[in-house]
């Protein structure tokens, strides 16, 4: 792959004329298929008159895209995923970064020497200080970059800190999930205090992380989702068997199917007509097809693979009751709110899930959805059967649920709450050895020089 590659042939050479200030974007791999939030605030930072660039670290792996991916126009730049077979390539843009810029490069290098002991993949520690200076020799001298905003705490940050030590280019993070809970917090608390500003998507992680940097405040904010694109018609609230039972969920463990098979076969035993229909893929597949199989469940389930948005929301139109079984894995993984949870309850599907992270902030027990504690099928057995059952509780919850949705998880507010943050954060600089390059606050990203 070469050193740079766009996504929109439309876009990828700078302009001859004098371009246009751009807020970079630093991802993990773009497009995913599981990860919608980001797309879609892609998307929506365009259509207020953002002017942005795309940083990937890797390139796409999956067949499937979601449409709206069609309607970002932002430059993509694709970095090379593997260390060794790209070394030759690293090398030569790092000696290039380091004749021109000696002293940014020596600092750079000496704190990346101090995260190697330790680290849970040395290589990957060393590989993210050749990627930033790549970055800031080839791509960042040519698009002119304003601030550097990574999304995920990890890996996307470790390489955004370098870029800051490197060019001067202020940074700032979103943490969402597994990067806050599986990252030592010696290494995240430097990150929280080195960050521009830091932003985060649930009240429970801005608590952990606060936690962790008491000096630092986070900045909480919402995915939201499409209110437009998830709505139904209003459809009768009793539910008649077969009931349709639906999960929209990557095969990982911290999604507790396990959990919701066993609960499916319990209902089963008890004599409940339903089908249930699973959609994702993910590691644990060849696991769950084992469970399924033990459970004698294999009649009543039907694994629909991954599927773009347009299948998803015909599922849940079909759908009677949405279940999650969430939980906290073995290495501490687990969810903010899923972005699945807010899409059922805007679709009028009655949700089962449980206690676990930030979805009682969404969610509320008995108001907007049924909860129960994590690693309980039976518990989540009768979540589901008073779901699918009890008509008097369909209609209170269904329109709630939605009001719900609406009154805090609108992504066009969401989004204005973001771009206002970015805005707001002006002249302020990354790491306290940052000299920038460019004095220029990130409201001058928006054509008319305001966020919103």
């Amino acid at each position: 792959m070469s050193a740079a590659t766009s996504a929109h042939s439309t876009t990828s050479a700078p302009s001859a004329a004098q371009p246009a200030p751009r807020l970079a974007l630093l991802l993990k791999g773009y497009p995913r298929i599981s990860e919608t939030f980001i797309i879609n605030e892609i998307r929506l930072l365009e259509q207020m008159g953002f002017r942005l660039a795309i940083i990937s670290m890797r390139p796409p792996r999956e067949l499937i895209r979601h449409a709206c991916v069609d309607e970002i126009k932002a430059p993509v730049y694709y970095l090379p995923e593997h260390f060794f077979r790209n070394l030759p390539m690293f090398l030569f843009h790092a000696l290039c970064f380091a004749l021109r810029r000696p002293r940014e490069f020596a600092r750079a290098f000496g704190y990346m020497l101090t995260r190697i002991p330790g680290s849970s993949s040395k290589v990957a520690c060393v590989k993210h200080l050749f990627q930033a200076a790549m970055l800031a020799q080839t791509f960042l001298r040519d698009e002119p970059i304003l601030h550097v905003h990574a999304h995920f705490a990890h890996s996307p940050t470790s390489v955004a800190q370098y870029v800051s030590m490197l060019t001067g280019l202020p940074f700032s993070f979103t943490a969402h999930a597994k990067d806050i809970y599986t990252q030592l917090p010696d290494r995240l608390r430097d990150k929280l205090e080195r960050a521009a500003f830091v932003v985060t998507c649930t009240q429970h992680n801005k608590a952990a992380l606060e936690t962790i940097a008491p000096t630092v405040q986070v900045q909480c904010v919402y995915h939201g989702i499409e209110l437009a694109r998830f709505s139904a018609p209003q459809r009768p609230a009793k539910a008649e068997p077969p009931y349709c039972i639906l999960t929209v969920a990557r095969f990982v463990e911290k999604k507790g199917l396990p959990t919701v098979l066993q609960a499916l076969a319990m209902l089963k035993a008890r004599g409940l007509a339903f089908r249930y229909v699973l959609v994702g893929d993910g590691p644990k597949k060849a696991e769950l097809v084992r469970e399924i199989a033990r459970l004698e469940l294999e009649d009543v389930v039907e694994l629909a693979g991954t599927c773009a948005h347009e299948e998803v929301i015909g599922l849940y139109r079909q759908a009677h009751c949405f279940v999650l079984g969430c939980k906290i894995a073995k290495d501490g993984d687990r969810d903010g709110i899923p972005n699945v949870i807010a899409e059922a309850m805007a679709m009028g599907v009655p949700v089962a899930a449980t206690r676990v992270s930030a979805i009682p902030e969404l969610a509320l027990h008995d108001q907007t959805a049924l909860l129960c504690a994590s690693d309980d099928p039976a518990d989540l057995a009768e979540a589901i059967r008073r779901l699918l059952t009890d008509t008097a509780l369909r209609e209170r919850l269904i329109p709630a649920a939605r009001q719900r949705v609406q009154d805090v998880f609108d992504n066009q507010a969401c989004i204005r709450e973001l771009a206002t943050i970015y805005a707001r954060a002006g002249n302020v600089q990354g790491g306290p050895e940052a000299a920038p390059l460019r004095a220029c606050s990130p409201a001058a990203l928006v054509a008319d020089g305001t966020a919103a």
